[in-house]
C-alpha cells in the first residue's frame, strides 16, 4: 500500500501541533542549559560534546514526531518521511481486510490504548496523538465496521496545554540560568 495510490484519495493525519510543540519545547528546556552549566562548573564532559548530543537528540525527537497516519481505500498505514531511517522508525500498514478487531489494553499508568489485531494475530498500535483523531476513528469504523464509539485519545489536549505552560515557565528559568552562567563565566 502506498500513500500515492493513483485512483484513491488518501486522508493523512499528522501528529497534533500542540503535542509536537510541547515535546520539542520541553526537550529544549531540559537540555539547552546543560552545556552552559558544564562550562561554568568545569564538568568533565566538554560543552561541545553536549551540544553534539543535544543536536542528535533533537533530530531524533523531531523524526519521531513526523509520524503520520494514512488512510485510503486499501487500508491504514503509519509512515515516516523518507529521511527517517527505517531502522529507527519502521512504521506499518494493514489492509482493511486484514483487520480483525480493535482491542483496548490498559497501560501501566491506568490509561487505555488500542491495538488493531490482524487476521494473523499480530497487534498494531492505533496512533492516538494525531490531529483530527475523531475523524480518523470514524473513517476506520466506516472501512472496518468495528464500533469505535468508545475509542478516545490517551491524553486530552488540556493535559498538553498544562505541560506547555510549565515548559514555558521552565524556559524562563533556563534563560535566567544561562544568563547567570554566562555572567559567572565572564567574571572568572
Amino acid at each position: 500500500m502506498t500513500a500515492n495510490s493513483a485512483n484513491t484519495s488518501a486522508s493523512i493525519f499528522r501528529l497534533s501541533p500542540l503535542i509536537r510543540i510541547t515535546l520539542l519545547s520541553l526537550y529544549v528546556a531540559l537540555t539547552v542549559p546543560l552545556p552552559f552549566l558544564a562550562q561554568v562548573t568545569a564538568a568533565p564532559v566538554p560543552p561541545a560534546l553536549l551540544w553534539v548530543g543535544i543536536s542528535i537528540g533533537l533530530v531524533a525527537l523531531y523524526a519521531v514526531l513526523t509520524e503520520r497516519v494514512i488512510l485510503d481505500e486499501q487500508g491504514i498505514q503509519v509512515a515516516y518521511p523518507t529521511w527517517v531511517p527505517r531502522f529507527f522508525r519502521k512504521g506499518w500498514s494493514l489492509s482493511w481486510a486484514q483487520i480483525k478487531e480493535l482491542k483496548p489494553r490498559t497501560t501501566g499508568q491506568g490509561g487505555i490504548v488500542y491495538y488493531f489485531l490482524s487476521q494473523e494475530g499480530k497487534a498494531y498500535l492505533l496512533p492516538v496523538r494525531v490531529a483530527r483523531f475523531g475523524q480518523m476513528v470514524r473513517q476506520v469504523q466506516a472501512k472496518t465496521g468495528i464500533d469505535t464509539t468508545d475509542v478516545s485519545t490517551l491524553a486530552q489536549p488540556w493535559m498538553y496545554l498544562i505541560l506547555l505552560g510549565f515548559t514555558l515557565l521552565l524556559l524562563l528559568i533556563d534563560a535566567w540560568t544561562i544568563t547567570t552562567a554566562l555572567s559567572i563565566g565572564q567574571i572568572t
